[in-house]
């Protein structure tokens, strides 16, 4: 695990205010010039709850417009389209270079009791059996190109129920524990880095029932839009198991949903998001 590295996730989504409702991100370095999904999305709900009091994000439904530079300050301006007695809607968008990159809707609500109901977790061996993928990342001799990637330093700890350097098969879910490796010590935080992980891994989900007949190097995969929703208090601290699974792929679009569940067996949060999922052409070996 690597504390450092999270400490500076943390500290990247506290935003630079320059005016009402408008602040400037800093941006996470990457392996190449995009930017990460998940953090536009923690960047963004960071943005908007800097705009209310006291009133937990319950959903976000977000739109990723235009792939983000890693070289370019990230701007998000938010709209506050809504404060009634229970609920508040803020708008986001984040912009570089004047342009839209990304777009969300995000809903607030004051907390309340109400009925409860959610759908079991199914059993998978805890984390403590289980070994960081970080770990068998560095003792594989097959990465690649995505060496670095897989064996960088991570601010969270990601352990996969099925081994990563198991030979791929075709199938439609895949189960990671995750933890945060920094202390976290409020609410809007705890949901921004929720956020940040919700994205970690799900577009690729779409890819599993295509291998291994499809290699990954060929497949061009982008997020085109996520929506996450928060159903009850959550601890990164701790580790939650998330529930990763691909419904439908179709017109080059993949479908992917995922849950979040506490060791308890919580459900804390969901997850929709629809990517981009490309083949590339076979290279000519004339």
């Amino acid at each position: 695990m690597s504390e450092a590295a999270a400490i500076a996730l943390r500290d990247k989504l506290s935003l630079e205010q320059l005016d009402l409702d408008l602040f400037r991100a800093q941006n996470e370095a990457t392996l190449g010039n995009r930017l990460f999904g998940g953090q536009v999305l923690a960047q963004a709900l960071s943005a908007a709850q800097q705009t209310i009091e006291e009133r937990p994000c319950h959903s976000l439904h977000g739109y990723f417009l235009r792939p983000g530079k890693v070289d370019i300050p990230v701007i998000f301006q938010v709209e506050r389209i809504r404060d009634g007695k229970s609920f508040s809607t803020r708008r986001i968008m984040g912009i570089q270079n004047g342009q839209a990159i990304f777009s969300m809707d995000a809903s607030f609500q004051v907390k309340e009791a109400g009925l409860h109901h959610q759908m079991e977790r199914q059993p998978v061996p805890p984390p403590e059996a289980l070994e960081d993928d970080r770990l068998v990342a560095l003792r594989m001799t097959d990465l690649g190109p995505h060496a670095a990637w897989m064996t960088r330093e991570r601010p969270f700890q990601i352990r996969s129920v099925a081994p990563i350097d198991q030979a791929p098969t075709a199938k439609t879910s895949q189960a990671v524990w995750i933890r945060f490796s920094a202390p976290i010590l409020n609410t809007t935080t705890q949901q921004q880095l929720l956020a940040y992980a919700s994205d970690m891994g799900l577009v690729s989900t779409a890819a599993l029932p295509h291998r291994p007949n499809i290699p990954r190097d060929r497949l061009q995969m982008a997020s085109l839009d996520h929506s996450l929703w928060f159903h009850d208090d959550l601890d990164l601290n701790d580790w939650l198991l998330y529930v990763k699974d691909t419904p439908v792929s179709h017109s080059n679009r993949g479908l992917n949903r995922g849950s979040f569940f506490d060791q308890e067996g919580r459900l804390v949060a969901s997850v929709i998001q629809e990517g981009l999922m490309r083949v590339a052409p076979i290279p000519d070996q004339g």
